[in-house]
């Protein structure tokens, strides 16, 4: 019987984000220490095995309303489902023709949920590379990410951008170019420009996080999306800046310039907080990092921070003020891919 098993990783927004839904740039790397894993092998009829997060079982109806609230009424196996019908359209989009042979496909993850490590999207890619191992079918890797987006922004209307894929596709750190004038349309697919860039460049970061804390992703921004596209000058103007921050980002790896970088990194949660209403919870957890002397922006859109930590004696003391408020920290392990 042959036997799938795929994985794809948790992310951490570095610089730029959330400029990448808005022609913007950013910076991004894999964070190791979290996976989603898919596993397909081949079955007698086509079956979705579902995981822990689509339990129909709680110990009370508040976890259930909990459980709703952050998962939705559907879970992960909806992503399963979404993953399979766009990999299947854009194989007949594409003139390839699948076997008949059918399967059966299980996830698991250990990103933690809706803190803005880019859980969802794991998913989606682990599933969309088991599926292409499967039917022995090549998508190109600069038009996977965004096949991935219109899994969620299509087929499921969930708001994201290509930040979170790019970078689970590519793995290591990559430096994202999406202005329109960049983009290439690939088989259909609008495509940016992605540059893979040395982990090794990057100076020493921390990551903390808060499960209990956590809010969906369209919790956070709010209506940034509508705000942008009726033009409001202050949200237009701070994608621009997302954008420059992530640009001048890169050339402060390549200088070796940590100090620079991390000023950036504080002044990219500063923009996110003057336009958007964020948790306050989500606020003291950056407020609380930074008066131990290190820097701190969202990872993601909320419920994770990261930021720049130059020694063991900051992180032990970030990790004892941290954990008064419910934080977990660690030391992120980012590698190139492969």
């Amino acid at each position: 019987m042959e036997l799938i098993r795929r994985s794809a990783f948790a992310r951490a927004g570095l610089l730029g984000n959330p400029s990448d839904g808005y022609h913007g740039k950013t910076i991004s790397a894999i964070v190791r220490d979290f996976r989603a894993e898919a596993v397909l092998y081949e079955w007698d009829r086509l079956e979705l095995v579902l995981s822990q997060e689509d339990q129909s079982k709680f110990r009370s109806i508040r976890e259930l309303a909990r459980d709703v609230r952050l998962h939705g009424y559907y879970g992960g196996v909806r992503l399963v489902k979404a993953t399979i019908k766009r990999f299947v359209e854009y194989c007949d989009a594409q003139g390839i023709a699948l076997h008949e042979r059918n399967f059966s496909i299980r996830y698991q993850s250990t990103i933690p949920r809706q803190v803005g490590l880019a859980g969802s999207s794991a998913i989606i890619t682990a599933v969309l590379r088991c599926l292409m191992d499967f039917y022995g079918v090549t998508i190109p890797q600069r038009v996977q990410p965004s096949l991935i987006l219109s899994v969620e922004t299509e087929e499921l209307g969930i708001a994201a951008g290509l930040q979170d894929r790019v970078i689970q596709v590519y793995e290591g750190v990559v430096y994202m170019d999406f202005a329109e004038e960049q983009t290439e349309h690939i088989q259909g697919y609008a495509c940016g420009v992605y540059e893979p860039l040395d982990p090794g460049l990057l100076p020493p970061l921390y990551l903390a996080y808060d499960p209990r804390i956590a809010e969906p992703t369209e919790v956070i921004h709010n209506d940034l999306r509508g705000r942008y596209r009726r033009g409001e000058p202050a949200v237009v103007q701070a994608m621009r800046k997302f954008a420059e921050f992530a640009e001048r980002g890169r050339a402060a790896l390549i200088a070796g310039d940590w100090r620079e970088f991390s000023r950036l990194m504080d002044a990219n949660f500063d923009l996110r907080r003057s336009i958007l209403r964020l948790a306050p919870d989500h606020i003291r957890m950056v407020e609380t990092a930074r008066q131990c002397g290190v820097s701190a922006k969202f990872a993601g859109s909320g419920g994770a921070i990261i930021g720049v930590c130059p020694d063991d004696d900051t992180l032990a003391r970030l990790k004892r003020a941290m954990q008064e408020i419910n934080c977990v920290v660690l030391r992120p392990t980012i590698q190139p891919a492969g």
